[in-house]
């Protein structure tokens, strides 16, 4: 309850009704509390900043899904909220400055959504730990460059 008015704004004002925002928001509750049971939530940011980039993935898949079906020609969708905007800007800036390996691992799983199976795959790790170490790692060299160049302030809702 306490995050269902922000998320369900971010549907809501990139085309979507009330329905589609209340389901998406169940959509990332769910996937959020079974990343919780399963071990493999590891949370580096607020919780509020988690379910809202789940429900960003997921309102995009499902844009993605409704072109698809509609054969309409792909426009894009314009995300308004320029802070988030500016955040992602500030985390490609970071993640570019990363070996090819790491930006690759981090761009892999964040922003194209691969498995840790499908990341060992393209990158010929021996197998998934393999890359669950090495985006760990990845991960944390992300983040002390980030907070190197940045204050918290400028991450904070």
């Amino acid at each position: 309850k306490k995050y269902y008015r922000m998320m369900t704004k971010l549907v809501i004002s990139n085309s979507g009704t009330e329905q589609e925002a209340k389901d998406i928001y169940q959509d990332a509750l769910v996937v959020f509390w079974q990343k919780a049971t399963s071990g493999n939530l590891v949370l580096t940011s607020k919780i509020s900043t988690y379910l809202y980039s789940i429900c960003q993935n997921l309102w995009r898949k499902e844009l993605d899904r409704k072109k698809r079906l509609t054969n309409e020609e792909k426009d894009g969708v314009e995300y308004t909220d320029i802070d988030s905007e500016e955040r992602a800007k500030i985390i490609h800036n970071c993640i570019s400055e990363l070996g090819d390996t790491c930006k690759k691992v981090l761009m892999y799983y964040y922003f194209d959504g691969l498995s840790m199976q499908d990341i060992a795959d393209k990158l010929g790790f021996a197998n998934t730990n393999t890359a669950k170490t090495k985006k760990y790692k990845c991960k944390k060299k992300l983040d002390d460059l980030v907070k190197s160049l940045y204050s918290e302030s400028d991450f904070l809702d």
